[in-house]
């Protein structure tokens, strides 16, 4: 994940005002028609950034790469993580040392999957000329951060194919959550003989090559893309499904009315949305399906731009909102208020850090950083989000609070996807709307991201030499309760300056045909098709 993470935008609900008539059961019943029982109809909210693993960084560039390709390891059904384009994995006695045995598989294309492949790929990603904004997650890897940085060579990194069959690779330290990390999008292989042959490889259906349980059969750009079995899949006999065909449909009351007239077997996150007005009915009915996972929807304080670069006022923001109020009366999808960076399911604390909605400490915070820049007025504000029907309804919420807690005027702006993150990466704004879902089960994967004042992740343009520090400090630490309490304090400093302001964690909601089984989302709320199927 580059400095953004779109997978937020699929996890809310959307504040459309547009309602749909019919109830749910019309709607469940509706959801089950027209399958032939082999293909499974989907919609995503728009088109995916790319079919490329080095490129690919929002949700649903994710779930449909992870159906193209397959990793070292993958999660299974059952949740837990198991080898997948390898066959055995060795460790060695001080953690730092892996080597994975590949399984004998095939491109999709026909040709061998190596261990070169996945060399290829991952230096691939670590070189600073592809500009992957996911190469961070290499850093793990001995030498992959100086060679990212310019500071070694790509063959210094601690990656190498032993053998056709053999991919030796060397951490910098331990790093128990190394094999998680073998699961993401950015860790799969690309074929080398392709991605050199043709630099759009990844952009059109004719030249896009996987090792996963599907491959791209048709790409009709920003209106549908479908994909087919991979009959080369090593694994096809668990692939079920026939098709995965996707439209790309951006209006969620849109989404929700061709789920209710049979086009759609699926309708609402984590690809998609629909009308929160709906959300009672769809509860009522049995139909509304719900899971938590670790993300977290905030708002980023520019610290370079005033008032902002001023904490007292940042804490004074993020204090003055009533959390529970915009979840029970906006998203209404079971959201739970957020008082921490990190959520609950990662989280080194029970308990946030500050208490939801305290204007009495919001006021004197206001009036205490005002004093300190020296100012009886703050200048024009505009809080910036990217066009939705959720953002903007989130916005207005939090947009009445400040007004009605601190006598603040807010501006709000909202911009398409593109202007809207090019602006928020080059500093042109002042409080923008943003989150984080989880790549790996650990803490630091929220707390790193705010590591470093000019990271490729730190838009906010704050930075701590003591929460670095600490930051270092638990890479280092292997106890793992001496480690959690190191980075509690981390994300004490990080609340205490409060660059960035937490709002609710996330949740998943949709609704899908009942007769559908075996789609896995897991913790971190990320979405495979391996295993789907219909039951009669």
């Amino acid at each position: 994940m580059k400095r953004f993470r779109s997978a937020t935008m699929s996890c809310l609900m959307s504040a459309s005002v547009l309602a749909i008539s019919a109830s749910g059961a019309a709607a469940a019943d509706a959801g089950q028609k027209n399958h032939s029982g082999s293909e499974l109809h989907l919609n995503l909210y728009s088109e995916p950034m790319s079919l490329d693993p080095a490129i690919g960084e929002d949700s649903i560039s994710f779930a449909l790469l992870r159906a193209t390709f397959d990793g070292l390891t993958r999660t299974g059904e059952d949740g837990k993580l198991h080898p997948s384009a390898a066959e055995k994995i060795d460790v060695s006695d001080d953690g730092k040392t892996y080597t994975f045995h590949l399984r004998s598989a095939k491109w999709s294309n026909g040709d061998p999957v190596t261990a070169h492949d996945f060399e290829y790929a991952w230096k691939r990603v670590i070189d600073p000329k592809i500009g992957a904004g996911y190469a961070y997650q290499f850093y793990v890897i001995l030498n992959a951060e100086k060679a990212n940085r310019q500071e070694a060579k790509l063959d210094d990194v601690g990656i190498k194919a032993i053998d056709d069959r053999t991919l030796r690779v060397t951490l910098e330290k331990p790093a128990p959550y190394f094999l998680e990390l073998t699961a993401l999008p950015v860790y799969y292989p690309v074929n080398k003989k392709v991605a050199e042959a043709s630099q759009g490889w990844s952009w059109e259906a004719n030249t896009h090559v996987g090792n996963g349980p599907f491959k791209v059969e048709s790409w009709d750009h920003k209106k549908s893309i479908v994909l087919a079995k991979n009959q080369a899949y090593w694994d096809k006999a668990a692939v079920k499904l026939d098709k995965l065909s996707f439209s790309m449909v951006e209006d969620e009351a849109t989404e929700l009315s061709m789920y209710k007239n049979g086009e759609l077997d699926w309708a609402g996150g984590p690809l998609g949305s629909f009308p929160a007005d709906e959300i009672p009915a769809l509860k009522k009915s049995g139909e509304l399906r719900t899971q938590v996972f670790a993300g977290t929807y905030w708002y980023k304080f520019n610290t370079e731009q005033a008032p902002f670069q001023n904490a007292k006022i940042r804490k004074a923001f993020a204090y003055a909102v009533n959390r529970q109020a915009l979840i029970d009366d906006v998203l209404q999808t079971a959201q739970l208020p957020a008082t921490a960076i990190v959520p609950p399911v990662q989280s080194p604390v029970k308990e946030g850090y500050f208490k939801d909605n305290d204007v009495t400490q919001a006021k004197a915070l206001l009036a205490e950083g005002m004093k300190e820049l020296g100012i009886t007025q703050l200048p024009p504000i505009t809080l910036t989000y990217n066009t939705s029907y959720a953002h903007q309804a989130i916005a207005q919420f939090i947009q009445s609070e400040w007004k009605d807690n601190l006598g603040v005027d807010v501006k709000l702006e909202n911009k398409e996807w593109k202007q809207f993150l090019d602006d928020l990466h080059e500093g042109r704004y002042q409080i923008g709307r943003f989150g984080w879902v989880g790549d790996y089960s650990d803490p630091v994967n929220f707390l790193e991201l705010f590591k470093d004042k000019n990271g490729s992740l730190n838009d906010t343009h704050w930075e701590s030499p003591k929460y670095k520090a600490l930051l270092e400090q638990s890479a280092t630490e292997s106890d793992p309760e001496k480690r959690r309490a190191i980075l509690k304090q981390a994300e004490q400093i990080l609340m205490d300056e409060m660059p960035v302001m937490p709002i609710y964690y996330y949740t998943n909601s949709w609704i899908q045909n009942e007769k559908l089984s075996g789609v896995v989302i897991d913790p971190l709320g990320t979405i495979d098709y391996k295993w789907a199927h219909f039951t009669n």
